[in-house]
């Protein structure tokens, strides 16, 4: 059993039992953004986790071991991405992707946001203009460092 595999199996029993991510989440106690990811292939689940997610969705203990395995990172298949939501994300890095690291750079120095120490929301935001998606991304800084 490989990993999209498992991520097809959770899909099919999220949709067949009509649960959202989100409820999911609720339900295993873990960060809906997070366990979304991971649901999707992105993450290893702690062995607590895979339990629980393969006793809510009535997995294989096969497939909760396949959701404890470090997975290749990474979704995109072809750059740019072709999907219109993600590539809306996308085009966005590409925009402000400069300003964004000229900003770090100037307000922390030389170094990068960690994607590893990372934490992601995103929110709903009802407006009289219509609704509106905020995400953010909240990433440990990183300083370069030379030498040994």
């Amino acid at each position: 059993m490989q990993r999209p595999d498992v991520t097809a199996q959770i899909l099919d029993a999220k949709r067949r039992n009509g649960l959202s991510f989100t409820q999911i989440a609720e339900q295993t106690g873990a960060d809906r953004v997070w366990l979304t990811a991971a649901l999707l292939g992105q993450h290893p689940l702690s062995a607590e986790q895979a339990a629980s997610v393969a006793r809510l969705l009535d997995l294989s203990d096969d497939a909760a071991a396949v959701l404890q395995e470090i997975p290749p990172r990474g979704s995109f298949e072809a750059l740019p991405p072709t999907d219109p939501t993600i590539y809306r994300l996308y085009e966005a890095l590409q925009v402000y992707g400069p300003a964004l690291k000229a900003l770090i750079h100037e307000d922390f120095g030389d170094g990068i946001m960690s994607a590893i120490n990372f934490n992601l929301a995103i929110d709903r935001r009802d407006t009289d203009a219509g609704p509106r998606v905020r995400i953010t991304l909240d990433g440990k800084f990183l300083p370069y460092q030379w030498g040994g």
